[in-house]
């Protein structure tokens, strides 16, 4: 087993004892689209999925990992409105939707197809529709010299995606801080909570 892959199993085991964030549930209750289909980014271990399957929406996971996509599969085989998927940022299929989360995860998109993956994401939402996440700044840790490609975006960059949008919530992180595994780094970090116009 490769660093990486360990690194993952770690994650997702500390992970699956995670409940859903609020600012998903915040996200959901926003959403005026009438299209109750959600799609998480970088799904992890499913602690959003699970939240909002439960408020009826038709949710669509995708993460890159298999280990990540085996265990939400296995968790939600009994639910008929969950399908998941293993796929990147960049060939994923994005369904028309009413929510989209990438919590934590587009840090690890693909830099040079970065714009055209946000522009997949955003045409993929109704209008009404709201998009929830978090983008990575230039001054974090991982933003150089991490074990896997990330794109990390100055404040500009990121507000500048979210013309098309009303954004109603947008917080800066620029701490040292403890990973989920308990090590040490620093966080730059932009969290966005945007509804799309029409």
């Amino acid at each position: 087993m490769d660093e990486n892959t360990e690194v993952w199993r770690q994650f997702y085991e500390k992970a699956l004892a995670r409940a859903h964030l609020k600012r998903t549930e915040f996200a959901a209750k926003l959403n005026e689209s009438n299209l109750a289909v959600a799609v998480d980014c970088g799904c992890g271990t499913g602690s959003d999925i699970e939240y909002l399957e439960k408020q009826g929406y038709q949710v669509y996971g995708f993460d890159i990992n298999p280990e990540s996509v085996a265990i939400c599969r296995d968790r939600f085989a009994a639910k008929a409105l969950v399908e998941i998927s293993q796929s990147s940022f960049e060939v994923y299929d994005y369904p028309r939707s009413g929510l989209v989360i990438a919590n934590s995860s587009l840090f690890f998109a693909e830099p040079s197809n970065f714009q055209s993956t946000w522009e997949n994401i955003e045409s993929s939402l109704e209008a009404g529709g709201v998009f929830a996440g978090d983008f990575m700044g230039i001054n974090d840790s991982w933003a150089s010299q991490y074990r896997s490609p990330t794109t990390p975006l100055t404040e500009e960059h990121v507000k500048a995606l979210f013309t098309d949008f009303d954004i109603i919530r947008f917080s800066e992180r620029d701490e040292d801080a403890k990973t989920t595994l308990g090590k040490m780094k620093h966080w730059h970090t932009f969290s966005v909570v945007a509804v799309k116009r029409a």
